[in-house]
């Protein structure tokens, strides 16, 4: 079959040299350049079905991207299937219950849940796709109180590698071909190595307003070893419903940040909770010395993505990620090591953020989410040449001692490393065998910047 049997007249497909077909692959992620050889622009699931049956029939790999914070470098030579025009959401106060397709932002969300007292499980940045965060398990700004996106899922509507759509729940049984309950568990913690999901349904938590925002301290006048050891002292005495982490950023001197940050080394622990006492629990940190700045307050959800405040605008990263067994005395004096690597008298500009894990985060759910016995994650985003790179592996090589495995949603650009250290292997076994049931030609390889098959 040609490309021409998939294409219909209310379906937008571009191959290279169409009117727009550049405009198509931006994205937030600028660092690495996709190269398909056919885009089909998705406005529907029958859309989506189309593009795999096309590749299917071609033999070509398969990438899927909403809104270009991830890189689907399956892409290349193959097929792009771009689903931000799939962007409807629909929220079921009743039952506490939000449907959002596959080009989802959670700024959407949000907006959408507020007016029934109600909020998601979306991360620090507004602009990432709720689909493709929750698929890779999707550590949220209330993760310890609530756990993971991916735990609150009900349903998943997925085209598979043979085309079908299927609608499927922790109860789903198939209906004659297969148990896809399985595909339900894989698909959550295995990101989109078994299929496109097209829509999925998630629950919503009661959540109107939270105590959050930052405390920040000058980073050349505070040690920032320090400083992270008497945060991780401080991690040990919160309630379980109280979210945090710890960042390290040299910013650059450049009129585009805030007059108070600019060309500062800035050290700032992030906080969001939604019990009571909150200004009591974080007194401590001020312990940690000169305030730089203090944005903790009493705020309403809609708020909440200005405990980060991440960029919203594109750029070029690269990232990678370790989730630690613990974070004591030994491993803080190892984080010495990785943030002179990547502080202010680091080559290229990097940032570190260490996230509290345990709560909700421990408790065992029925998904692929892997590394739930984790206490930290430390994240690390750098430039994309292969000096920075390579800096930033050495720099996470220093606390390999202490690493029991790697973040799917936080192994950022192309070139990644392969799978090694994303799944335990219990559930990279599982995982085989549903990539071997699911998608035995291998069209879904590479998602989300790195290989996450799980083929033997």
């Amino acid at each position: 079959m040609s490309l021409q049997d998939f294409i219909t007249p209310d379906r937008l497909v571009l191959v290279p040299g169409d009117p727009g077909f550049e405009d198509e692959l931006a994205g937030f992620q600028t660092g690495f350049a996709q190269r398909p050889d056919v885009v089909f622009a998705a406005r529907s699931a029958d859309d989506v079905a189309a593009a795999v049956g096309y590749a299917a029939a071609e033999g070509l790999p398969v990438g899927v991207r909403a809104t270009g914070h991830g890189l689907p470098d399956a892409s290349e030579g193959g097929v792009l299937i771009t689903t931000k025009r799939m962007d409807r959401v629909t929220v079921d106060a009743e039952a506490r219950t939000v449907r959002v397709q596959a080009g989802v932002r959670w700024s959407q969300v949000v907006a959408a849940a507020e007016p029934y007292g109600l909020a998601p499980l979306n991360g620090s940045a507004p602009g990432v796709g709720a689909v493709a965060y929750t698929l890779g398990g999707g550590l949220g700004i209330l993760a310890r109180e609530f756990g993971y996106a991916a735990d609150h899922v009900r349903s998943l509507d997925v085209v598979t590698a043979d085309g079908r759509l299927r609608h499927v729940t922790p109860d789903s049984d198939g209906s004659g071909d297969g148990d896809d309950s399985e595909l339900f568990w894989g698909l959550l913690g295995g990101g989109a190595n078994l299929g496109v999901v097209t829509e999925l349904e998630i629950g919503l938590v009661p959540v109107t307003r939270l105590y959050g925002g930052s405390l920040a301290f000058d980073g050349r006048a505070v040690d920032p070893v320090t400083a992270l050891r008497a945060y991780e002292r401080w991690t040990a005495t919160v309630p379980d419903g109280l979210t945090s982490s710890f960042a390290a950023v040299p910013y650059p001197d450049v009129p585009v940040m805030p007059s108070h940050l600019r060309g500062r080394y800035v050290v700032s622990v992030r906080v969001a909770y939604t019990g009571a006492g909150g200004e009591r629990i974080v007194a401590p940190l001020r312990g940690i010395g000169p305030v730089l700045a203090d944005s903790l307050r009493e705020m309403p959800y809609a708020d909440s993505r200005t405990i980060h405040s991440d960029p919203d605008f594109p750029h070029a990263y690269y990232g990678d990620s370790a989730v630690l067994s613990g974070l004591g005395v030994d491993a803080t004096a190892a984080m010495g090591e990785l943030l002179a690597l990547t502080g202010p008298d680091a080559p290229s500009m990097y940032v570190v953020q260490i996230n509290h894990l345990g709560g909700a985060l421990a408790e065992p759910r029925p998904n692929a989410v892997p590394h739930r016995e984790g206490r930290f994650l430390v994240r690390v985003l750098g430039g994309v040449d292969d000096p920075a790179r390579e800096r930033l592996h050495r720099a996470l090589a220093a606390v390999e001692p202490w690493t029991i495995g790697r973040a799917l949603n936080f192994a950022y650009g192309a070139g990644g490393r392969t799978a090694e250290g994303l799944y335990d292997s219990a559930t990279h076994k599982r995982l085989a065998g549903l990539k071997s049931a699911y998608d035995p030609a291998n069209l879904f390889r590479r998602n989300y910047d790195v290989s996450v098959s799980c083929r033997a």
